[in-house]
Protein backbone atom coordinates (compact mmCIF):
# COMPACT_ATOMS: atom_id res chain seq x y z
CA UNK A 1 0.00 0.00 0.00
CA UNK A 2 2.95 2.32 -0.59
CA UNK A 3 0.82 4.45 -2.93
CA UNK A 4 -1.28 5.59 0.06
CA UNK A 5 1.72 6.79 2.04
CA UNK A 6 2.39 10.52 2.11
CA UNK A 7 6.15 9.98 1.80
CA UNK A 8 7.78 6.81 0.43
CA UNK A 9 11.41 5.79 0.79
CA UNK A 10 12.84 3.13 -1.54
CA UNK A 11 16.38 1.81 -1.81
CA UNK A 12 17.77 0.11 -4.92
CA UNK A 13 19.92 -2.25 -2.86
CA UNK A 14 18.83 -4.36 0.10
CA UNK A 15 22.36 -5.61 0.86
CA UNK A 16 25.68 -3.80 0.37
CA UNK A 17 29.35 -4.18 1.33
CA UNK A 18 31.49 -1.42 2.87
CA UNK A 19 32.32 1.26 0.32
CA UNK A 20 29.52 0.33 -2.08
CA UNK A 21 27.13 3.09 -3.16
CA UNK A 22 23.57 2.88 -1.91
CA UNK A 23 20.98 4.48 -4.20
CA UNK A 24 17.78 5.83 -2.69
CA UNK A 25 14.66 7.57 -3.84
CA UNK A 26 12.09 9.58 -1.89
CA UNK A 27 8.63 10.07 -3.38
CA UNK A 28 6.49 12.77 -1.80
CA UNK A 29 2.75 12.18 -2.24
CA UNK A 30 1.82 14.84 0.31
CA UNK A 31 0.37 17.96 -1.30
CA UNK A 32 0.22 20.06 1.87
CA UNK A 33 2.80 22.35 3.44
CA UNK A 34 6.12 21.16 4.76
CA UNK A 35 9.38 22.95 5.51
CA UNK A 36 12.02 20.28 5.03
CA UNK A 37 12.84 16.71 4.16
CA UNK A 38 15.14 14.70 6.47
CA UNK A 39 16.88 11.43 5.63
CA UNK A 40 18.44 9.55 8.57
CA UNK A 41 20.56 6.41 8.67
CA UNK A 42 21.45 4.31 11.69
CA UNK A 43 23.80 1.33 11.68
CA UNK A 44 22.83 -1.07 14.46
CA UNK A 45 25.36 -1.42 17.32
CA UNK A 46 27.78 1.00 15.69
CA UNK A 47 28.89 4.62 15.73
CA UNK A 48 29.63 4.44 12.00
CA UNK A 49 27.51 6.47 9.60
CA UNK A 50 26.50 6.76 5.97
CA UNK A 51 27.85 9.77 4.10
CA UNK A 52 25.65 11.35 1.45
CA UNK A 53 27.49 11.91 -1.82
CA UNK A 54 24.76 12.89 -4.32
CA UNK A 55 21.40 14.64 -4.04
CA UNK A 56 19.28 14.95 -7.21
CA UNK A 57 22.32 14.35 -9.41
CA UNK A 58 24.39 17.06 -7.69
CA UNK A 59 27.59 16.00 -5.95
CA UNK A 60 27.54 16.83 -2.24
CA UNK A 61 29.84 16.08 0.69
CA UNK A 62 27.66 15.40 3.72
CA UNK A 63 29.54 13.03 6.08
CA UNK A 64 26.78 12.84 8.69
CA UNK A 65 24.00 10.31 9.35
CA UNK A 66 21.29 12.97 9.03
CA UNK A 67 20.69 14.89 5.80
CA UNK A 68 18.22 17.75 6.21
CA UNK A 69 17.14 19.72 3.14
CA UNK A 70 14.75 22.65 2.97
CA UNK A 71 11.81 22.22 0.61
CA UNK A 72 12.99 25.28 -1.34
CA UNK A 73 16.36 23.57 -1.98
CA UNK A 74 14.61 20.61 -3.62
CA UNK A 75 13.55 22.84 -6.50
CA UNK A 76 10.21 21.11 -6.92
CA UNK A 77 11.89 17.77 -7.75
CA UNK A 78 9.84 14.69 -7.02
CA UNK A 79 11.06 12.03 -6.60
CA UNK A 80 14.26 13.01 -4.82
CA UNK A 81 17.27 10.83 -5.61
CA UNK A 82 20.25 10.37 -3.30
CA UNK A 83 23.40 8.30 -3.05
CA UNK A 84 25.08 7.35 0.22
CA UNK A 85 28.06 5.23 1.22
CA UNK A 86 29.64 3.91 4.40
CA UNK A 87 33.01 2.50 5.41
CA UNK A 88 31.38 0.35 8.10
CA UNK A 89 32.64 -3.23 8.14
CA UNK A 90 30.46 -5.65 10.14
CA UNK A 91 32.21 -7.45 12.99
CA UNK A 92 29.88 -10.46 12.97
CA UNK A 93 29.12 -11.13 9.30
CA UNK A 94 26.43 -8.51 8.82
CA UNK A 95 25.00 -5.31 10.29
CA UNK A 96 21.43 -4.09 10.07
CA UNK A 97 20.75 -0.53 8.93
CA UNK A 98 17.64 1.60 9.30
CA UNK A 99 16.94 4.42 6.85
CA UNK A 100 14.17 6.82 7.74
CA UNK A 101 12.75 9.73 5.77
CA UNK A 102 10.62 12.43 7.39
CA UNK A 103 8.68 15.46 6.27
CA UNK A 104 8.99 18.34 8.75
CA UNK A 105 6.55 21.22 9.18
CA UNK A 106 7.15 23.89 11.81
CA UNK A 107 9.70 21.75 13.71
CA UNK A 108 7.37 18.72 13.87
CA UNK A 109 7.53 15.49 11.94
CA UNK A 110 4.29 15.09 9.99
CA UNK A 111 4.99 11.92 7.94
CA UNK A 112 7.76 9.32 7.74
CA UNK A 113 8.76 6.04 6.13
CA UNK A 114 11.36 3.47 7.20
CA UNK A 115 13.37 0.92 5.17
CA UNK A 116 15.92 -1.65 6.39
CA UNK A 117 19.02 -2.99 4.62
CA UNK A 118 22.06 -5.08 5.57
CA UNK A 119 25.77 -4.44 5.30
CA UNK A 120 27.71 -7.67 4.78
CA UNK A 121 31.40 -8.56 4.82
CA UNK A 122 33.14 -8.45 1.44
Amino acid sequence: MASHKQVVLSLAEDTIVAGQDLHGKVLINYSGRFDSLVINSQIENSNDVFSYTYLNGKKINHPYARLSTFKSELGGRNPIDFTATTKHVPTSGQSNVKFRVSLIQEHKEIFNDVVFIRIVEA
